[in-house]
């Protein structure tokens, strides 16, 4: 029996678990949900209600990070996960800091007492702060790590708040990694869109 991925299409946690799925070639089935209108399987599953959830034989992974290492422990194609400690770090800090900058920028009607010229610029210089390591093209060299594919869903999401602004603003090699990712039937292959699951729906496979 295949294991169960809840996903949600557009949240960045949800798309690194795709991303990391289908690069590993390990076949689950796809479960598509609305956030408003949350199944009763899914509630049932997931500890904390969000998505992506992961539900193996051997429990459930309600942590997109975690779901990515354990499609990437089973198959790792690419070599994802051959990168230095550092990609760790850089996950930590995207995952904590950018992430607070990006929301509080993103949804700044719901932080009144937050300033969201000063949460962009908190986040801009994390981006800025990549520039050098950026020169090959990806965080550590000339092909993407696992760290590309946690992250990179976040700066997307980040730069579509406004993206002819992101493009202004961003560095070179910024706007370049970006770009490439966006541009890449990598990303496209996992956007595919799917009518929400309900119960007794026909499998859907993916990748």
């Amino acid at each position: 029996m295949l294991s169960i991925l809840y996903s949600f299409r557009r949240c960045p946690y949800a798309i690194r678990a795709r991303l990391a799925i289908a690069s590993s070639g390990v076949s689950v089935e796809l479960r598509e949900i609305l956030l408003r209108d949350k199944p009763q399987a899914f509630l049932d599953a997931s500890p904390s209600a969000t998505a992506p959830c992961l539900v193996t034989a051997g429990g459930v992974l309600g942590e997109s990070f975690d779901i990515m290492r354990w499609a990437l422990a089973q198959n790792d194609p690419e070599g994802l996960c051959d990168m230095p400690d550092a990609g760790l770090a850089l996950v930590e800090t995207f995952d904590g800091p950018f992430k607070d900058a990006l929301d509080l920028t993103k949804y700044a009607v719901r932080h009144p007492d937050s300033n969201p010229d000063t949460t962009r610029a908190d986040a801009m210089g994390i981006l800025v702060g990549l520039e050098r390591q950026l020169s090959g093209g990806w965080l550590f060299g000339e092909r993407p790590t696992l760290a590309d594919l946690a992250i990179l869903p976040f700066v997307r999401q980040f730069a579509m708040i406004d993206k002819a602004r992101f493009d202004n603003e961003a560095s070179s090699h910024v706007s370049a990694w970006l770009e490439t990712f966006l541009a890449s039937n990598r990303l496209a292959s996992i956007m595919q869109k799917h009518a929400p699951w309900q119960e007794g729906d026909a499998p859907v496979t993916f990748p």
